[in-house]
């Protein structure tokens, strides 16, 4: 199937009170959306005026606005299932934002819809957005793991309620970048988004740090607000692509739940003009996608991983050990 045939679905999560529903429900007046399905948690927490809506079919609406929305009951490929049926029989939309509880934790979600025998051929993540308290942000990420989940998986950080304070904390900010140094950080006042955060054209694996910005985040430590750190690893020297799936396996094995998710790009000896795209969650990791290019000058293997326990050094020890493995395999069936 073809990149152009996927429908994209963008994730908005945030914790408790950080204001996700506002956004959301200023998004569904947006007439930008009019090709858009929207699978909220209740109606009722949106507070749709009947004025908006135009018809309703049990937990599907549409708006006036054109934007499809739908009403989650339990399961999330029950819901995608049944936009897809609607599509199939003439409701048009071309993009999916899905908002989760205050309290849900990204992994089984993501996990969910890279599983799905049904929508997975169709519907693709393109992004996670995670809505952080400006106020009360830096106290929940504290005391809550859900809050700290949330912005591990984050591919974009929205700070809000940034007109109830004077100025955004430096120490959140830290704090995020801490806990996630690759994601985009923007802020929202009154709950009003850019759209091009959830519309635009975003490629969700694409990771735009420099090698000094990696050099600065590659010695995490563990933090008194949370646990969870971030890590950079970047290796110049191009990999078999057997390499990188054992090496995958054993991070998988070794780390298990501590690894909460790595994304990056991979130098594949075999293939070096069109590196490897590589993203897990937990012990699932997603098909090896190509690249058309390299997105930075250099050809060298980028790779974020986030979690707790993760040892930069041994890891790239792990990498370094495994490939000269493999290549000394490789050279010995040559000869």
């Amino acid at each position: 199937m073809k990149q152009s045939e996927f429908i994209p679905l963008t994730l908005i999560t945030g914790f408790l009170g950080s204001g996700k529903t506002t956004i959301i429900k200023n998004l569904l007046q947006r007439e930008e959306l009019s090709k858009t399905a929207v699978i909220i948690n209740e109606f009722g927490e949106i507070g749709l005026d009947h004025h908006f809506i135009e018809t309703s079919d049990e937990d599907l609406v549409e708006l006036s606005t054109g934007c499809l929305c739908c009403v989650m009951r339990g399961d999330l490929q029950e819901a995608i299932a049944r936009l897809l049926t609607k599509r199939e029989g003439g409701w048009s939309f071309d993009r999916i934002i899905l908002e989760t509880t205050g309290m849900a934790d990204p992994a089984p979600i993501i996990q969910s819809l890279v599983l799905d025998k049904i929508s997975a051929p169709k519907v693709i993540l393109d992004r996670v957005l995670v809505t952080v308290d400006s106020v009360t942000g830096l106290k929940s990420i504290s005391e809550f793991e859900e809050c700290s989940r949330q912005v591990a998986f984050a591919d974009i950080l929205l700070l809000t309620k940034t007109d109830l304070v004077e100025s955004v904390e430096g120490s959140l900010e830290k704090e995020l970048m801490h806990i996630n140094n690759n994601a985009e950080i923007f802020k929202s006042d009154f709950g009003i988004i850019d759209l091009e955060l959830v519309l635009g054209e975003y490629k969700r694996q694409t990771i735009a740090f420099t090698e000094n910005e990696i050099d600065k985040h590659s010695h995490s430590h563990s933090h008194s607000h949370s646990d969870i750190m971030s890590v950079s690893l970047y290796f110049k020297k191009p990999i078999h692509a057997v390499a990188l799936t054992l090496f995958l396996e054993l991070l998988a094995e070794v780390l298990g739940s501590d690894l909460i998710r790595l994304k990056g790009f991979v130098y594949i000896k075999e293939a070096p003009e069109t590196p490897a795209v590589v993203h897990g969650v937990q012990h699932i990791f997603h098909p090896i996608e190509w690249h058309q290019s390299w997105p930075y000058e250099r050809k060298e293997t980028q790779l974020v991983l986030i979690g707790r326990n993760i040892s930069l050094p041994w890891v790239r020890a792990i990498l370094e050990t495994i490939e000269e493995e493999v290549e000394e395999t490789t050279r010995q069936n040559e000869n």
